[in-house]
């Protein structure tokens, strides 16, 4: 690659597949002539069936973002969820030489997806990123892998911390930074700025010798900004995995639920607070085009200082590390469910009460319904890495 021979790395490389494929980037980026490319490409279409499905997929989600600059940043996380981010520096490679390296991997996919009698999808399902990395989210109640969308409904959301302490006093400050359509304009909720017109803070606690909980509610119909990112700072004491018990999750409440008391059931989401870093960024709620709401998970944690953290100290770090992770085009379930529809005998979306017959199913979604016939192959959140071909 120093002396330029592309396509002699592209044949060197190709003794290794997977090493080849996680430099099919570099290669493409590095390619001057027509014969570099074509020795590239050849050298993927060999290596592109050698390789685990995990690999293959992992290179099909790199390349549909690379042909354009997203956003401002690059984001990478480590197993903890450590986060930080580095400007992105490479060239945005050429439509057509990414589409013929996409068709590669999706013909290769498609072969490897298993071809099922009657394949019955949840469309609920259709925007949870696929299991890629390896990285496990955290866990607890309705998590969704990193880059997962999920609708909302409902006019309030309510989102809260609860933290217990363990052997010295700690103080948890949930906090709410909003930003415009380009990740800037900031506005907050927090201990330092207690309400807007639109939001307000329970208030401010500051240890949790038996348990303590902070929540903001919103009224999202009239937030002014396009995002809403939920935080929670260490501002003294335990890290989060040194904490009895540490969760962050949200629910949303129609305008007649409004000022009802606290109802378990309600909740969408509770996340445990495991990571190693002293901020924590669980998701972030988008307003799109069309009005609606959607929540894309971050599972994100930053360094942050040792003691006195507060959300006007990291606005920029924020709205960095989100929007990497909000313009990054995430390989979904829908990919996998799309391909394995095309080799299906029969295809259902699944509504409650529809009719499957008695024959057994392969059923995909976020959860088990009742009234599957026996012997089905159910594929729910926990079994999500299965669909990712051998």
């Amino acid at each position: 690659m120093r002396s330029g021979d592309v396509a002699g790395a592209a044949v060197l490389l190709a003794r290794a597949p997977g090493r080849l494929m996680r430099s099919v980037d570099w290669l493409l980026r590095s390619a001057a002539s027509a014969a570099d490319r074509v020795a590239v490409l050849t050298a993927v279409q060999a290596a592109a069936g050698q390789v685990s499905g995990r690999v293959l997929l992992s290179s099909r989600e790199h390349i549909q973002n690379r042909g354009a600059r997203i956003g401002v940043s690059r984001v990478f996380v480590n197993r903890k969820g450590r986060a930080y981010a580095l400007p992105e520096t490479r060239d945005p490679l050429a439509q057509g030489l990414l589409q013929e390296v996409l068709a590669v991997i999706d013909a290769e996919a498609a072969r490897r997806v298993p071809a099922v009698d009657h394949l019955v999808v949840d469309p609920a399902v259709a925007g949870v990123a696929l299991p890629l990395s390896g990285k496990t989210a955290a866990p607890g109640l309705g998590i969704l892998p990193r880059g997962s969308v999920s609708a909302m409904d409902g006019q309030w959301l309510r989102f809260f911390v609860y933290w217990h302490q363990n052997d010295r006093r700690t103080d948890y400050d949930l906090s709410a930074l909003m930003l415009d359509e380009a990740y800037a304009n900031a506005q907050h909720v927090s201990w330092t700025n207690l309400r807007t017109g639109y939001a307000e803070y329970s208030g401010d606690l500051t240890q949790a010798e038996h348990g303590a909980s902070e929540f903001i509610n919103i009224r999202l119909a009239a937030v002014p900004r396009r995002f809403i990112i939920p935080q929670v700072y260490i501002y003294a004491g335990e890290r989060f995995d040194e904490a009895k018990e540490a969760f962050f999750g949200f629910m949303t409440r129609s305008e007649e639920q409004k000022g009802l008391p606290f109802e378990p059931r309600t909740v969408r989401m509770k996340s445990d607070l495991r990571g190693a870093g002293r901020i924590a960024l669980p998701l972030v709620f988008m307003r799109g085009d069309d009005g609606k709401w959607r929540t894309k998970w971050l599972h994100l944690y930053l360094k942050g200082r040792p003691s006195f953290n507060q959300v006007e100290g990291g606005k920029i770090t924020t709205g960095l590390l989100t929007r990497a992770i909000v313009e990054r085009d995430y390989l979904r379930v829908s990919y996998i469910t799309d391909l394995m529809a095309a080799k299906a005998g029969r295809v259902t979306a699944y509504v409650p009460g529809c009719v499957l017959g008695e024959d057994p199913v392969t059923f995909v979604g976020l959860e088990q319904p009742e009234g599957l016939p026996e012997g089905s192959e159910v594929l729910t959140l926990n079994r999500l890495r299965e669909l990712v071909p051998t």
